[in-house]
This record gives C-alpha cells, sequence and structure tokens, in this order.
C-alpha cells in the first residue's frame, strides 16, 4: 500500500485526464502523482493514455514518452536505463522499484505511479534523498586503514572477496528504506537498511582496519537495532539484495563482541 509524505496543509486531488492518442487501438492508462511546490496547489494524480504500439517495454520508457509526447511538465529522475545508478526509483504498482527495469507487462489493469513512501517531495516523483544519502555518508562508506598505505594495491584473496558478494552491487535506490515501516517512524534516527547493509559491507572487508570503531558507532537503541525484521526490504530491492540478512549479521557480530 502506498503511504505519502503529502506536503503541509495539503490533501490529494483529482488531476488532469489528457485525450488518448487518436488512432490507437494499444492504450494503456497512466495514473501518475503530480506536485509541483510553487503553483500553490495540492497534489494530484493526472491520466494519461499511452499508444503501447510506439512504446518502449519498460516504465521507464512510458514516463519518457509522456515527457516528450504529452506532458513536458512531467518531472522525474532516470539516468542509465540498465538499473546501476538507482535514480529512477518510485512507486510502481504498491511497488518500490527502478522504473527502467520494471516491465509493463507486470503490471494487471491501469498503472499508477507515485514517488518513493514517507519521503519529502521535491517535485512530481522526484523524492527528497538528502537525508538519505548523509545517512549513507554516516557509516563512513570507504576503506579505513592503519598500517602504511601498500605500493601497489590492498590485496585481498578470493574467498574474502566473495563475502562482499550480494553487498556491492546496492545502486543507492533508497527502495528498500523507503519500504521499511522502522524507517517510516524512527527515519531521524535509524539509518535504515540500504545504509547498514553498506555499514556491513565495509565490516567484513578484511582490507578495513576499522571494524572495532564501526560496530562502537552502531551500538546504539536506534542506528541499528529499529530493524524489526520486517523483511520489506528484502521483498522490494530491485537487485535482488539481501539488507535484512546484512542488519542480522551486525547484530551477531555485536552479540559475540560482547562474550
Amino acid at each position: 500500500m502506498v503511504q505519502l509524505t503529502l506536503p503541509k496543509n495539503s490533501r490529494m486531488t483529482t488531476g488532469k485526464t489528457w485525450p488518448k492518442p487518436e488512432g490507437a487501438s494499444n492504450v494503456r492508462k497512466f495514473q501518475i502523482y503530480r506536485w509541483n511546490p510553487d503553483d500553490g496547489k495540492n497534489p494530484s494524480v493526472d491520466t494519461y493514455f499511452v499508444d503501447m504500439d510506439s512504446c518502449g517495454p519498460m516504465i521507464l520508457d512510458a514516463l519518457i514518452k509522456i515527457k516528450n509526447e504529452i506532458d513536458p511538465t512531467l518531472t522525474f529522475r532516470r539516468s542509465c536505463r540498465e538499473g546501476i545508478c538507482g535514480s529512477c526509483a518510485m512507486n510502481i504498482d504498491g511497488i518500490n522499484t527502478l522504473a527502467c527495469i520494471y516491465g509493463m507487462d507486470e503490471i494487471q489493469g491501469d498503472v499508477k505511479i507515485y514517488p518513493l513512501p514517507h519521503m519529502p517531495v521535491v517535485k512530481d516523483l522526484i523524492p527528497d534523498l538528502t537525508h538519505f544519502y548523509a545517512q549513507h555518508a554516516s557509516i563512513m562508506p570507504w576503506l579505513e586503514t592503519k598500517t602504511n598505505r601498500p605500493a601497489k594495491e590492498w590485496k585481498q584473496s578470493i574467498e574474502d572477496r566473495e563475502k562482499l558478494d550480494g553487498l556491492y552491487e546496492c545502486v543507492m535506490c533508497a527502495s528498500c528504506s523507503t519500504s521499511c515501516p522502522s524507517y517510516w517512524w524512527n527515519g531521524d534516527k535509524y539509518l535504515g537498511p540500504a545504509a547498514l547493509l553498506h555499514a556491513y559491507r565495509w565490516i567484513i572487508d578484511s582490507r578495513d582496519e576499522a571494524t572495532g570503531e564501526r560496530l562502537d558507532d552502531l551500538e546504539d537503541p536506534f542506528k541499528l537495532y529499529r530493524c524489526h525484521t520486517i523483511m520489506n526490504c528484502t521483498k522490494t530491492c530491485p537487485k535482488g539484495l539481501n539488507p535484512a540478512k546484512a542488519i542480522a549479521e551486525i547484530k551477531k557480530m555485536m552479540v559475540e563482541r560482547a562474550v
């Protein structure tokens, strides 16, 4: 279920319905969240009709077609179109995912598109990720070392490198964090699935020499332990990763170091 953070003192209204394309026999209906902070109007849901015979197979293809051919004011983020940049994350048919790799054939009926839930909206389908990125920066997402830098590179065994699989692939799209009820309730203090998955990626990196400091920083009632293993993060991840498992592994490490 979509749960949006609406602008203060506003309510959702019925928006504009755009005309169907003339002569098209294969038409699909799109209902898209719209909000412009500069026009003083309430958020609304506009209705568009897209000729699928002249449109690509992904949701992002339809959004680009709508912007190029129907409504140039529609605003959204996009970049790579291959699921590796995380820019086009949004709520599609009730699921947080990437528009560029989510096929329209996966949706039955009308296509409903909203910005990521429980995030301030900049405009239309663009959420404000300032706080989300600040939380990511707080876990020191880099290799922290104390010994002298090697002449060429920090070496790592094949076995140690394999431990990072399922972690480094995260594209920071925020789909997981914005699907997490604990993050909705405590997003100001709880780091959320994405930041904690990245924290675990550096904690278990054999080349990193700040494991103790990293765990000390997470030893907090809110930063880590607000995770209640609801598993929404793992279910929605468009890259097939498992943030819930990474969080559980950090908790396990906390227990083992305390024994």
